[in-house]
């Protein structure tokens, strides 16, 4: 979402007109769930995709059309053979889709924009509004009730904003911003530097720790928000683990992982990786019972860390890694949002 409110913001600036067209809501073995989201220009899709295929071509095209309407169209697309508006598609389910025109300069716009951005840097909880009807419809930004920038809600919708999951509302469409991806990545080294990049493109923010100057530099990782040179033996000096964090410990030594997963244990955030072979992770572990730490905190890291693809390069771990921390992810949110297509269940 930090690359789709960039993209709008820049696009913005320039005065180019766009449509926002997201999924409100999917059901069966549609492509992808409710709060997909896909920008599009006069030039074609800027930003994000509602699924691929037919659907996503009839869409570009709705919304090419929609560009100076300057009103919200919401349409219904049904995804197997024998549909009144058959688009050739078999996945078997449904999607709805919301098509919000935005004209370039727009103010509002522009300040939800800006608002969203600050509020992803800055880890604050909100939530983005579209109205669903009405001539020249204004978006907006709300945290805890208060409105951070944009047009106005009524509180008996402003009551119903919780979860972690795309709402459709009466009048609106509602989707929090994905505050609790953070990862923090403790190693810049090549595995690190080829994570990166691909986490960057799956909306995860990226803090990079590391205790050498020399990987420690910003241009090696881009997509980061923030690039640590710290110490592994006191990690709460330079940041701050959170519940909501993603944790992968790499660093340049089996001593370093062993001190950094032991205060990453005691700060038990969502996910804790660790790399290494099985006879290093048995050392470490040896270490880290006679520290005091149990077996049953001990079989809460993922260790070794990553998908089991058989991987051997840095780019091949770093893909492994990814996965399982898309996988991490999902399960968190499983009861918030509907399956995907098959070979997603």
């Amino acid at each position: 979402m930090k690359q789709m409110f960039e993209e709008m913001q820049a696009r913005l600036e320039k005065g180019q007109n766009m449509v926002l067209v997201s999924i409100m809501k999917a059901s069966g073995s549609s492509p992808r769930g409710a709060g997909a989201r896909m920008l599009v220009a006069a030039d074609g899709r800027l930003y994000g995709t509602v699924g691929g295929g037919a659907v996503e071509m009839h869409a570009i095209e709705l919304a090419k059309t929609l560009l100076n309407s300057g009103e919200p169209v919401c349409k219904k697309f049904e995804l197997h053979r024998g549909a009144a508006d058959d688009i050739g598609m078999v996945c078997g389910g449904d999607v709805e889709l919301l098509f919000q025109p935005i004209a370039g300069h727009d103010p509002q716009w522009q300040q939800v924009a800006a608002a969203a951005l600050a509020a992803l840097a800055s880890r604050m909880p909100a939530w983005f509004l579209e109205p669903t009807s009405g001539p020249a419809a204004c978006p907006s930004l709300y945290n805890n009730g208060k409105l951070l920038a944009g047009a106005t809600v009524d509180d008996a919708v402003l009551a119903v904003l919780t979860g972690s999951a795309a709402l459709q509302l009466p009048g609106y469409f509602a989707e929090p911003l994905p505050v609790d991806g953070r990862v923090i990545i403790f190693g810049g080294g090549h595995v690190c530097q080829q994570l990166v990049p691909v986490l960057a493109r799956l909306d995860f923010r990226m803090v990079v720790f590391e205790n050498r100057a020399e990987f420690s530099q910003p241009q090696l990782f881009p997509g980061a928000d923030a690039v640590i040179l710290g110490d592994y033996q006191d990690v709460a000096a330079s940041v701050s683990i959170q519940p909501d964090d993603y944790v992968v410990v790499m660093t340049n030594g089996h001593a370093h992982d062993c001190v950094v997963e032991g205060q990453a244990l005691r700060a038990k955030p969502a996910y804790l990786g660790v790399i290494g072979s099985k006879a290093k992770i048995a050392a470490v572990n040896k270490i880290l019972l006679a520290e005091g730490f149990s077996q049953a905190q001990l079989d809460t890291v993922y260790t070794p860390i990553g998908i089991a693809i058989k991987a051997q390069t840095p780019a091949e771990i770093a893909i492994s890694i990814a996965a399982e921390l898309i996988l991490v992810r999902a399960e968190r949110h499983a009861g918030d949002a509907p399956a995907g297509c098959p070979m997603q269940g």
